[in-house]
């Protein structure tokens, strides 16, 4: 079996001096490879194309067959690294908390440890007959979220 960790060497060294980011790395028990890239700007196909024949001249099919996907991290798939929480501040995403709380709202911040979603909340206000609809930061850490993914919507 063809081992994750030399992969992720390969793609780690094809993606120096490069504005992409590895998102994933997979490699199943019959040797079925998936390596996910992100951009800010997004993915072009023929960089997926590039850095796919860069891993197959650096592996070996003789000593090993293998099955090569190079793609972009789907949008509307969870994000697996801070640094697509970081390129996705100002866009709008929905949270599942580890509580089952799920939320869309703008993200507002990110750094390493946490990260701040603005949420549209009823709240009754003092005097008020009726609550009002008001933008409450909820600040998240990344270990009390089961995803975040960038909100798709169609108009």
């Amino acid at each position: 079996m063809i081992k994750k960790e030399i992969v992720t060497q390969l793609v780690e060294q094809w993606l120096e001096g490069q504005e992409y980011f590895l998102v994933d790395v997979s490699v199943s028990a019959d040797n079925r490879i998936v390596v996910e890239i992100d951009h800010k700007e997004g993915v072009w196909i023929e960089d997926c194309v590039a850095l796919s024949r860069f891993i197959e001249d650096h592996l070996d099919r003789e000593a090993e067959d293998f099955e090569l996907e190079v793609g972009s991290a789907g949008i509307g798939q969870p994000f697996k690294v801070i640094k697509q929480y970081l390129n996705h501040v100002g866009c709008e995403v929905e949270v599942l908390t580890a509580q089952g709380t799920k939320m869309t709202g703008v993200l507002k911040e990110a750094d390493e440890e946490h990260f701040v979603v603005t949420t549209n909340q009823k709240v009754k206000v003092e005097g008020a007959k009726r609550p009002k609809l008001v933008e409450v930061d909820v600040p998240l850490r990344y270990d009390e979220v089961k995803y975040t993914k960038y909100a798709i919507r169609f108009k």
